[in-house]
């Protein structure tokens, strides 16, 4: 069969990757994807939002399953679309998508079918924001109600600082329409853990856990990115926490979403808080994280095409997935300014000698090729995945990779995977 991978990150490289090693597939295209993914697929020179094309291209070359990588064609409805051509394809419908392009109506819903959750409001007025702000008090979170890469999350010290940020993203100057309604919420603390199911609407497969590190710099510091890194196992998430993922979130989220009229195929993500033994919901979203994905699926025994296959039949069964024994680990290394002004354009080097280590996979997500060199072309550059027998060993093993990997500017923590170890 031939697959069609839709996007062009280190999330799709993985996709790519984990797809191609089906004995079940012959071939994979990646539409626009990437350097990385070009050493696996074939990639064909198509923008995420041009539906239209896309759909073309799959009709054409007799595409037996899509598998849709990023949000935005998503939310544009391209499950829909290629649904309506008799074509099978692995994602959320527009409507069910809408539980990530909307936080105002993720919120909604969680507090309809009692998903544990953060206290909340949501604004369009300028006046009603900053006197729930003041009434709240600090620190307090401000979040663009729209699609915004993973960066439309102002975490904010001071009420000062919550309302410079709501009045940037109302005035349109943040976020341009994503920020035209926002999301204030209360600021809760604990651990976070990224909790990701395969669902057909009824059935629910849950994945192994994850931890994604959000923060630009090392302990958690400076603003909110796309993810800096993640590993896999997530400690934090103890057969209990999973179990209360499973029941007070997942399942009343798949049921409510049913309920709405809105069934929910696909990969759900629930960013997760975990204190004391309790769990609330910081935030859905309708696909594979990014970076989690690329730790999840080296991590991942089973073969991953029938599980997809069986979500776009909208029958999952009694299918299950395998998963290795051991942990892995990715650390994103980023371009210089990012999450901010990013410069492109700089060779990279040391690409060989960090794949020829054992157990190490670098994952493309922002690059380009040029005078058959591999440059930097985006925010978070390459995904250096890594396995080891242990957290510990997969660290180890993947800062060896990104030792040997360089640029002018690169930038990338050096904790991945440290709350890990202070819980073994």
């Amino acid at each position: 069969m031939k697959v069609l991978v839709v996007g062009g990150g280190g999330r799709e490289h993985a996709l790519v990757w984990k797809i191609a090693q089906s004995p079940l597939v012959e071939k994979v295209y990646c539409a626009p994807g990437n350097p990385g993914t070009a050493q696996l697929a074939e990639n064909v020179a198509i923008p995420v939002d041009q539906l239209d094309k896309l759909l073309a291209f799959a009709l054409e070359n007799g595409i037996a399953l899509t598998v849709v990588g990023p949000e935005q064609p998503l939310s544009l409805g391209i499950v829909d679309l290629f649904e309506q051509h008799g074509l099978k394809v692995f994602g959320p419908s527009q409507k069910a998508a809408f539980i990530e392009g909307s936080k105002a109506f993720s919120k909604d819903l969680m507090q309809k079918y009692n998903v544990p959750t953060a206290a909340y409001g949501v604004f369009t007025d300028q006046g009603e924001a900053e006197a729930f702000i003041n009434r709240t008090g600090a620190p307090i979170v401000v979040k663009a109600d729209g699609l915004a890469a993973g960066k439309g999350v102002i975490i904010a010290q001071t009420c000062e600082e919550a309302i410079a940020a709501v009045r940037d993203m109302l005035s349109g100057n943040a976020f341009g329409s994503a920020g035209s309604r926002v999301v204030i919420e209360e600021f809760l603390t604990g651990e976070e853990a990224s909790f990701l199911v395969i669902t057909d609407g009824k059935n629910v497969i849950p994945l192994a856990s994850a931890q994604d590190h959000k923060a630009i710099f090392d302990g958690d510091k400076g603003p909110n990115t796309g993810g800096m890194g993640a590993y896999s196992p997530a400690p934090v998430v103890t057969p209990v926490i999973h179990e209360i993922a499973m029941q007070a979130v997942i399942r009343k989220t798949v049921d409510g979403m049913a309920a709405e009229g809105r069934p929910y195929r696909g990969v759900l993500y629930a960013g997760l808080m975990v204190k004391d033994g309790q769990v609330k919901t910081l935030e859905f979203n309708a696909r594979f994280g990014d970076p989690e994905c690329q730790p999840l699926l080296m991590r991942m025994k089973s073969d991953i095409v029938p599980v997809l296959m069986a979500v776009a039949d909208g029958d999952l069964g009694t299918l299950s997935i395998e998963w290795h024994d051991k942990a892995s680990v990715c650390v994103v290394m980023a371009a210089e300014g990012y999450p901010g002004e990013i410069r492109k354009g700089d060779v990279i080097s040391g690409l060989e000698q960090a794949a020829a280590l054992e157990d190490v996979y670098v994952f493309h997500a922002g690059t380009a090729s040029k005078d058959n060199n591999c440059i930097t072309n985006g925010g978070r550059v390459l995904g250096v995945t890594a396995l080891g027998t242990s957290v510990r060993e997969a660290i180890e093993k993947a800062y060896r990779a990104v030792a040997a990997i360089t640029w002018p500017g690169v930038q990338y923590r050096k904790d991945i995977g440290h709350k890990a170890i202070g819980r073994i």
